[in-house]
């Protein structure tokens, strides 16, 4: 399960295994299930999609 993070009039999704931030949760849901699967390693197709956040203002 991914974790959603509302940051200004923006929501991002995060992976909890790695904490890469993505627009759409589709790519969250990716990347958790490759970290997950590879031992808490990123594949960098998938972080290339990801977007930098500021932790605050963290939902949870």
């Amino acid at each position: 399960m991914v974790k959603q993070l509302i940051q200004e009039d923006k929501t991002l999704y995060l992976c909890e295994a790695c904490g890469a931030a993505y627009p759409e949760k589709e790519w969250a849901e990716k990347c958790q299930a490759w970290c997950e699967a590879h031992g808490g390693t990123c594949n960098i197709e998938i972080i290339a999609h990801s977007v930098p956040v500021e932790k605050a203002g963290e939902q949870g």
